[in-house]
């Protein structure tokens, strides 16, 4: 099965010969009787699982910073989920900047003039609230354009995903954006 996928996707046509004779049923039936080779000991199963998860681990990392779509990880997959972040990316957002500007005001904060503790504290209400605002404009336009582009499609989640990710700085993002701002997703 995952064989004929990696034909499918190579571009061979689904009518054209695998280019290998096919096996005979005696053999076909022997390779699906192999045993899987367990260890005995359980510490060298255990050691063997470790690694197992460390190079998936390695491939699901390598893909978020390549942007390969074979190896990300299930939440990350997807044509709808790759709109979702190519419309977040290809805009400005103020939510992306709350971080930043949460660490100033934090720091105008502390300063022990009252009315720069006032400051401060308006500030960060003003600037919550836009992006409260933000997300909404964000969530609205989103659900818009999923439901044009994939009427069929499963979205669920997916407003929430794109949010999520505004929050983030857009160098910091995970998978790195394939889109600059300004363009079409």
């Amino acid at each position: 099965m995952l064989e004929k996928q990696d034909e499918m996707t190579q571009g061979r046509h689904p009518e054209a010969k695998k280019g290998r004779p096919t096996p005979k049923r005696s053999e076909a039936e022997a390779g699906r009787r192999t045993r899987v080779t367990v260890p005995k000991d359980r510490k060298e199963a255990a050691r063997q699982a470790r690694d197992r998860m460390r190079t998936e681990r390695e491939k699901q990392r390598q893909a978020l910073v390549d942007g390969d779509e074979r190896h990300l990880p299930a939440r990350d997959k997807g044509p709808v989920r790759r709109f979702a972040r190519n419309y977040v990316d290809a805009r400005w957002s103020l939510a992306e900047f709350f971080l930043p500007a949460a660490v100033v005001i934090l720091v105008l904060s502390i300063i022990k003039v009252p009315s720069v503790q006032a400051l401060s504290t308006l500030l960060f209400l003003l600037f919550f609230v836009l992006v409260i605002l933000d997300f909404v404009r964000l969530g609205f336009g989103l659900r818009k354009q999923l439901a044009e582009r994939f009427p069929d499609e499963n979205t669920r989640g997916t407003i929430a995903y794109g949010i999520m990710r505004t929050l983030q700085m857009r160098r910091l993002r995970l998978p790195k954006p394939q889109v600059r701002r300004g363009e079409k997703p």
